[in-house]
C-alpha cells in the first residue's frame, strides 16, 4: 500500500482556502467533479489535532491534556481556546460559575494557586 499523505488545506501561492474540485475510488475509479467544501477539521494542523485527540480520548479532562502535552493547566486551555476558534466556534464567554469551578478545582488540589490566578485573571 502506497503512503498518503494530508491535502493542503491552504493556497501555496495567495493563502487563501483550498477547495476540493474532484474526488475519485480508488477501487474502481469513480470520479466525481465539482466544489466540495473541505471539512473543518481537516484544515487542522499536526499540533491541533494532538490536542483535540487526546481531549477526547481523556473524555474532555483539560488536566489529561495538560498532562500530555507537558505544559502548565492555563496553557493547556489556552490551546484548546485556541483550537476552538481555529474551528469556528470563536470566543467562548466563560460561565457564570466558571470563578466558582476555578475555586473548586483549587479546593480540591487539581490547580495550584499560580494556575488558580492566571485562569481568574482571565476574566478581568
Amino acid at each position: 500500500m502506497s503512503a498518503t499523505y494530508r491535502a493542503p488545506s491552504t493556497c501555496p501561492v495567495c493563502s487563501d482556502d483550498l477547495i476540493t474540485l474532484r474526488v475519485g475510488c480508488a477501487t474502481c475509479g469513480t470520479e466525481l467533479s465539482g466544489h466540495f467544501e473541505q471539512c473543518r477539521y481537516c484544515r487542522l494542523d499536526a499540533r491541533d489535532l494532538e490536542v483535540l485527540e487526546v481531549f477526547l480520548r481523556s473524555r474532555g479532562n483539560l488536566r489529561d491534556v495538560q498532562a500530555h502535552l507537558g505544559v502548565s493547566y492555563p496553557t493547556a486551555r489556552q490551546r484548546f481556546n485556541e483550537l476552538l476558534s481555529r474551528l469556528g466556534f470563536g470566543e467562548t464567554a466563560p460561565a457564570a460559575d466558571d470563578s466558582s469551578s476555578v475555586l473548586a478545582d483549587l479546593a480540591a488540589g487539581r490547580l495550584t494557586v499560580d494556575e488558580a490566578e492566571a485562569l481568574l485573571g482571565e476574566h478581568d
